[in-house]
């Protein structure tokens, strides 16, 4: 029988939890704490325990995070850093808007950042790497890290996509200066709303953020320094901190079904998928998305559409480097293929085992048949 699944079932986010997020969100409503409360202030709280951090900062979403960290390391213009082409438009448009350069390197299989495109892409004004920890994966940070060290650059951490993610038991967005995190309301850990985060040990950059999300106001009210409304709102704070306290809960089961998936599709001819739960002990993955790449990629996604299984292309199917209308170049040959390969499978805490194996049934009889 045809099933309906949705690509990610945005009321569920609500419905799973219904009573308990009511009296969340009704709580701050009657106390009418809406801005810079207590809320915000345990979330950020609960957050910093949670990655073993000393700053854990809310602000309005994941670009901001990046913006303000960028802003506050004394990125500036004249400096460049290296952006991964394979990744939100957000990365690099903070960079942009801190008034620097964002220079696009290449991807490897595991759709990371690849470090010898990196330090290919290099010169004289390069000033910061930004490794991108996609769909729920930490880069492998030992050579990034290596060449930062060699080059006296900043690591500078987009982990808006790997809440939780590890590499060496270490969490994504705890290895350079400052990570930014967003909780978009489709995240591992969303929010009913825009949403995001930066987090950091560095005391000086942790306090200038705090300013630049406020319009440069200090705890006195002075204004310091010219800044933003950059806040997190309080009632997504609320949500967050009562879903951060049943997180693992969730990256559990989405690791069950990021299994389940590799367990059954992996000898699919003309599929190529992300590594599976337990096939590289130096990784904890907590699978924000499933993006395969798949021969017939287009076929086998109409197919699956006829069969009730919504996909998406991830950012519209394309890479930075492809808006011409940015005026970015880039020599990203890897990328360049996978654009035309690449594919998101549902994965969310609503699928149930039946439904991730109605998906693989329905690939695995697409490739059967061709």
């Amino acid at each position: 029988m045809k099933r309906d699944i949705p690509f990610f079932p945005y009321p569920q986010m609500f419905l799973a939890h219904e009573a308990e997020l009511s009296q969340v969100v009704l709580d701050v409503l009657r106390r009418g704490a809406y801005i810079l409360q207590r809320d915000l202030l345990e979330f950020e709280a609960d957050l910093a325990r949670y990655l073993g951090v000393k700053h854990a900062i809310g602000v309005a979403d994941g670009t901001m995070g990046l913006l303000l960290g960028l802003m506050a390391a004394g990125i500036e213009a004249g400096d460049e850093v290296l952006v991964p082409s394979h990744t939100f438009v957000a990365s690099a448009a903070a960079v942009h808007f801190a008034g620097a350069t964002p220079v696009l390197v290449d991807c490897g299989r595991d759709h990371l950042m690849d470090p010898a495109s990196a330090e290919r892409a290099m010169t004289p004004r390069t000033r910061a790497i930004m490794p991108v920890h996609l769909n729920g994966r930490c880069t492998a940070m030992e050579p990034l890290l290596a060449l930062a060290q060699r080059e006296g650059l900043l690591i500078v951490e987009d982990a808006c996509q790997a809440l939780g993610a590890r590499y060496q038991g270490r969490f994504a967005g705890t290895f350079g200066a400052f990570g930014a995190f967003s909780f978009y309301p489709a995240k591992t850990l969303g929010a009913f709303g825009d949403a995001g985060a930066l987090v950091t040990d560095d005391d000086a950059l942790a306090e200038r953020v705090r300013l630049l999300r406020d319009h440069g106001r200090g705890p006195d009210g002075q204004v310091q320094l010219w800044g933003f409304n950059a806040r997190l709102d309080n009632v997504q704070a609320a949500v967050l901190k009562f879903k951060l306290a049943r997180y693992d809960q969730d990256v559990q089961r989405r690791r069950e079904i990021a299994a389940q998936y590799h367990q059954r599709l992996k000898e699919v001819p003309g599929l190529l998928l992300p590594p599976g739960p337990e096939e590289d002990p130096r990784h904890f993955d907590v699978y924000q998305n499933y993006e395969i790449e798949a021969e017939r990629r287009d076929a086998l996604r109409a197919h699956l559409e006829a069969h009730g299984v919504r996909t998406i292309l991830q950012w519209g199917g394309h890479t930075i480097h492809q808006f011409a209308k940015l005026g970015l170049r880039a020599e990203v040959p890897y990328t360049e293929r996978m654009t035309g390969r690449f594919l998101m499978l549902p994965l969310h805490t609503a699928l149930s085992d039946d439904d991730v194996a109605y998906i693989c049934d329905r690939i695995v009889a697409f490739y059967a048949a061709s």
